[in-house]
């Protein structure tokens, strides 16, 4: 089997996995893991489209959680 595929499906499982946890960390986390994997498997295939999707995804994800931090420092 392809290991970018697995790495793909691996990705699509842990934003699954974010979409039904209740913990707001664990969801941003998981989001970030996901994010990347479908990040290897989007360069792996050469869509560009996917890689930008992905970028900002990961990006959109990180800020989220940064934010959450900082709010909980407070």
């Amino acid at each position: 089997m392809d290991p970018f595929k697995v790495i793909g499906a691996l990705g699509i499982i842990l934003i699954s996995l974010g979409i039904i946890t209740k913990r707001r960390k664990h969801e941003d986390l998981l989001y970030i893991l996901g994010g990347l994997c479908l990040e290897i498997y989007s360069i792996a295939i050469k869509d560009i489209i996917f890689i930008v999707l992905q970028i900002i995804f990961i990006l959109a994800a990180s800020y989220d959680l940064m934010k959450m931090k900082k709010k909980h420092r407070i």
